[in-house]
């Protein structure tokens, strides 16, 4: 276990286990219902829309067979198997060398040595995954109006917010957004009222409001 603890904290390998960290506290927020799974697609619209940039993010996604999953599956991939390489590296390698002033720079061309070859790890994962959310894309924005969902979200507000939609097996798990003044928690029924086709999400209004109680 120390030795263990000695090889993720150290450098570069602790660069991988910090972003491992933030990978896990984002993941267990998605539990939680507090973030969107595709957080990260959501910033980049908002962020890099209208400025040219966004094909080219998606382009990069495409050319390294990185695309049609979530950009957070994508970040949790490569964050993993970068850590695994340069944990790895480190044991069998960086330890039983006499590096001295060498290990920053040697470390650093690890660390960039680990993300390049995570890549293409990542690809060959990511491509059985693809029909997977491709197929959920497709549900999703099928004609699922008037149809009753659970909210699994802290709260729903024009911004943020998810409902889990049942569709005989797992569930599908849809953006959804109201006015904050409708108060929806976790748990409440919500009917899905319009597509909202820039946000990929759903306007919602409570099953009561739609039924006329």
């Amino acid at each position: 276990m120390e030795l263990f603890l000695q090889v993720v904290l150290s450098f570069p390998t602790v660069l991988f286990s910090v972003l491992f960290c933030l990978v896990l506290i984002y993941w267990f927020a998605v539990a939680l219902g507090s973030v969107e799974i595709d957080l990260l697609d959501v910033s980049m619209d908002s962020s890099l829309d209208g400025a040219g940039q966004v094909e080219g993010v998606a382009g990069l996604l495409s050319k390294l067979k990185l695309n049609d999953v979530p950009v957070t599956v994508v970040v949790t991939l490569l964050t993993l198997t970068g850590w695994l390489i340069s944990y790895l590296t480190e044991v069998w390698l960086l330890q039983h060398l006499p590096l001295g002033v060498l290990r920053f720079p040697l470390g650093l061309i690890v660390a960039i040595g680990a993300l390049v070859l995570a890549v293409p790890v990542c690809a060959a994962i990511c491509k059985p995954l693809r029909p997977l959310f491709r197929k959920a894309e497709a549900t999703s924005s099928k004609t699922v109006l008037g149809q009753v969902a659970l909210v699994r979200s802290g709260r729903v507000t024009l911004q943020h917010g998810e409902a889990v939609l049942e569709d005989g097996g797992a569930g599908l798990i849809l953006r959804v957004r109201a006015d904050d003044a409708q108060g929806f928690k976790r748990g409440d029924r919500v009917v899905l009222l319009e597509y909202l086709a820039t946000e990929h999400a759903y306007r919602v209004i409570s099953e009561n409001e739609f039924r006329g109680v």
